[in-house]
């Protein structure tokens, strides 16, 4: 179900603006965390995915650029 939310921001951005905005966002997470897995977690796109990855029903009521609630979210 995890990467199924990933395919699903995949598809809404395009695929390229995906991955791009997926690296910058993780480069400011790096500077900003001053650790690689911290950064990690705390991309949105990651913290939806996570988040949601156990509820099966997700995808079929998840609102289209859903990963944009967790961009300013607390720390994980």
């Amino acid at each position: 179900n995890h990467e199924s939310i990933h395919t699903r921001q995949m598809l809404e951005m395009f695929i390229i603006l995906f991955y791009l905005l997926y690296v910058i966002e993780w480069l400011i997470r790096v500077v900003e965390y001053k650790n690689r897995y911290e950064a990690y977690k705390n991309i949105s796109y990651e913290r939806e995915a996570y988040s949601n990855m156990y509820n099966r029903e997700y995808l079929r009521k998840r609102k289209p650029y859903s990963f944009i609630h967790y961009y300013r979210k607390e720390k994980i």
